[in-house]
């Protein structure tokens, strides 16, 4: 536990409550569908807009949570966020009676789940400049072990009370704001301004001059829109092909299983990489899709199920690169300005995962999984394309940030 104890006592604190709030929200999202399908009597189809409207929901969320940074407060932002999002969590036992609240209801939760994401990740870049890298890869970590023990929680308290999920949740996401509320006003000199910004407060760019500089976010927010929308693959291309293959129900469970226990027992392989081949944040992402892109490569070529778990070995791999590598990079390289890009790049990565389930849905039911991860395979390589561009377009900043170190 050595690693544990290196870290100063206000940071475990915030893994642990990272941990937490990420078990609450896994209450939730798993069950979407078996809800509206199961419970509500409504079709796979209206299942799946409801997680399209959540979705849409979260890419406005993260994008308008970055643009707001500055203008409203960390504070606000986060707080706010956490705690509006548990308002509407808490309010879906007496909304689902209503379809139309309903909807209402779940694409606010989408959106207040997500305004708050970039004022997070930028807070960490900016309070702990010397070890964001690291402490993004924790926290990353801790999510997924909180996503691993709610998803595990989940399928007992259904057996309960679906509300009783709803409830847990929305009292996970109230308690996190509660914790930033009572976090933020010891780190804070006022709201907005944390201990670490010492230099003269300066006027922020407008969002759009923000975005004509499109070298330092276009290209990396293009990669990860593809590498986000192959990855669909998963849901809508290798879990139909499991079923009608005949395979039982717990044989996906199992990759899913195997993928949160990797991102935590893979680390030190991960570090390993960043050692050798993989040293700055631009490497990691092009590292990252070139594990996507082999992992489909291994399902294109010999789709059976012990291919397709080694397809999840090296698609975990690349996840464990890209997570970290998108805020770190954003942190060190684009100043005050962090908070609007990490919510432009994450919207535009959620966008990917808007797009890809419809389409690959649509290729599965015309031709199987081969079309699928043919076009996963495609898309991984335009992954790899941009995020080459991103790191050629930024070569001179990472030297100068070499030189400055």
């Amino acid at each position: 536990m050595k690693w544990w104890q290196s870290y100063p006592k206000e940071v475990r604190i915030l893994l642990i409550a990272s941990l937490i709030n990420s078990a609450g929200n896994a209450l939730l999202w798993p069950l979407v569908t078996m809800f509206v399908f199961k419970i509500l009597g409504r079709t796979v189809t209206d299942a799946g807009l409801v997680i399209l409207v959540m979705s849409i929901g979260g890419i406005i969320g993260q994008v308008l949570g970055g643009a707001l940074y500055h203008r409203v407060g960390v504070k606000r932002l986060i707080v706010g966020g956490l705690g509006l999002n548990a308002l509407f969590l808490l309010s879906l036992p007496f909304g689902s009676g209503n379809w139309s609240l309903y909807m209402c209801l779940m694409a606010m939760i989408g959106f207040f789940n997500a305004i708050s994401m970039p004022a997070m990740q930028a807070f960490i870049g900016f309070r702990f400049p010397e070890r964001r890298g690291e402490l993004f890869n924790a926290i990353y970590v801790a999510n997924n072990i909180g996503v691993a023990l709610g998803t595990s929680l989940s399928g007992f308290l259904v057996q309960i009370s679906y509300n009783m999920t709803f409830i847990l949740n929305g009292l996970t996401s109230g308690c996190f704001a509660v914790f930033f509320w009572f976090y933020l006003n010891k780190v804070q000199i006022k709201p907005g301004e944390l201990h670490v910004e010492k230099k003269k407060s300066t006027q922020t760019e407008s969002p759009w001059t923000l975005l004509t500089k499109y070298q330092v976010y276009l290209f990396m927010g293009i990669g990860s829109l593809f590498l986000w929308l192959g990855n669909c693959v998963w849901n809508n291309g290798v879990a139909p092909y499991t079923i009608s293959r005949g395979m039982p129900e717990w044989y996906y469970s199992v990759l899913w299983t195997l993928n949160g226990v990797l991102i935590f027992v893979g680390q030190p392989f991960i570090s390993w990489i960043r050692r050798t081949f993989a040293g700055s944040a631009q490497s990691q992402m092009t590292a990252s899709a070139i594990f996507y892109m082999m992992g489909y490569i291994t399902i294109l070529v010999y789709p059976t199920y012990p291919s397709m778990v080694l397809a999840m070995v090296l698609a975990t791999f690349g996840e464990m690169l890209i997570s970290p590598a998108i805020p770190e990079f954003i942190s060190e390289h684009t100043g005050k300005s962090a908070p609007f890009y990490i919510g432009v790049v994450g919207g535009m990565g959620a966008a990917g995962r808007v797009v890809g389930p419809y389409t690959m849905g649509m290729l599965f039911d015309w031709n199987g999984l081969v079309p699928v991860v043919w076009l996963s395979v495609i898309i991984a390589a335009f992954s790899i394309i941009s995020f080459s561009l991103h790191a050629y377009m930024n070569r001179e900043r990472e030297q100068k940030a070499y030189i400055t170190m």
